[in-house]
């Protein structure tokens, strides 16, 4: 499986993203190709290479003419944009959940909800292009799974559209939540909303490198100068190698069906599948005083990622479920065979 790798240690923003996927391989001219698919005008990706410290790397940028985008925009009008637009449905779909849980995460910020939080007029065009671009960057590589370091958390204060906020700024901390996080002990704003939300959103598992053989590495850079460490992100892509066998703690998510259809469980255990799990089972259990009430209990296995314990549980949502439990058990990992295994009982 191809996978990428973001290495995080002076931070993420969505532009560095961007610029470390074009970096490792992602045809700029292809990027701007599917982002021109976008029904938004007023804007301009431009690239170019730059020294960060010791190191060179590629900076992206997105002009815009902030006179082409007078209006605030509301999660349902990004959402209608990115539908309305040529993109691929992977990519639309990635990035329509990308921005629902940055709505989701500012609102709860606010005190508020996701509806009626409002994506500030030329900053909106920014992240639009940002998130998109880094979904596009990622499908033109063939990436098939994202991984992340530990986010440094910055420090200090920065000026917003709601006046001073500490930093991380309340909406970043929200979408940081069950993530691994350090403190690098440098005093800004190191995370931003944008590239907080598409690799919390995007990301299978965080924390150290899996596996990997290398095929390329990206470097994004940002803005600023920070104090004793370049301002860059490194992106290393490439296919995934089986771990020896050994012990491992693994994500396990179960939870009681009620009154589905026998002919859903196939569907049911492929999106679990696609959502991560190692392994799917149901078994059919008999409940007390009435031993023809039988109701299967479908349990998952995955990696041990706040990611994935949200993909796990997404997995499940919208079936008429009676509550999901989450633990995360030890067990000897054997070499793994690459099929798919379903299990009723």
């Amino acid at each position: 499986m191809k996978i990428a790798y973001f290495d995080c240690p002076s931070g993420a923003a969505g532009d560095m993203i961007m610029a470390a996927l074009v970096d490792a391989g992602a045809p700029l001219d292809a990027l701007r190709s599917e982002l021109r698919k976008l029904p938004l005008e007023g804007w301009e990706l431009v690239a170019r290479e730059v020294r960060k410290g010791a190191f060179r790397a590629t900076k992206v940028d997105v002009e815009i003419d902030p006179h082409a985008h007078p209006h605030h925009r509301a999660l349902g009008d990004v959402l209608a944009l990115l539908e309305r637009s040529g993109l691929g449905a992977a990519v639309r779909e990635k990035a329509a959940r990308v921005f629902t849980r940055l709505a989701d995460a500012e609102a709860r910020a606010h005190g508020t909800t996701r509806d009626r939080v409002r994506f500030h007029d030329v900053g909106a065009v920014d992240a639009i292009v940002d998130v998109t671009g880094a979904c596009v960057g990622l499908e033109l590589l063939g990436v098939q799974a994202v991984h992340v370091s530990a986010l440094p958390l910055g420090g200090g204060v920065v000026d917003g559209p709601h006046g001073k906020v500490p930093v991380p700024a309340p909406g970043t901390a929200e979408l940081l939540r069950g993530f691994p996080v350090v403190d690098t002990g440098v005093k800004a704003e190191l995370v931003t909303p944008t590239g907080a939300a598409i690799l919390t959103t995007l990301a299978l598992s965080a924390g150290r490198m899996p596996a990997m053989t290398v095929a390329a590495v990206g470097y994004g850079a940002g803005t600023r100068d920070l104090p004793g460490i370049p301002n860059v992100l490194r992106c290393f892509v490439g296919e995934t190698v089986d771990a020896a066998p050994g012990d491992e703690t693994i994500l396990q998510v179960e939870t009681t069906i009620d009154d589905m259809s026998p002919q859903l469980y196939e569907p049911l255990i492929e999106r679990l599948f696609e959502a991560g799990a190692l392994d799917v089972f149901l078994h059919a259990r008999a409940l007390r005083g009435d031993e023809h009430d039988r109701r299967p209990v479908v349990g998952t296995a995955a990696h041990p990622a706040p990611a994935r314990e949200r993909d796990a549980h997404d997995g499940l949502r919208g079936d008429p479920v009676q509550g999901v439990a989450a633990r995360r058990p030890r067990h000897h990992r054997h070499a793994r065979v690459r099929r798919r295994r379903a299990h009723r009982a």
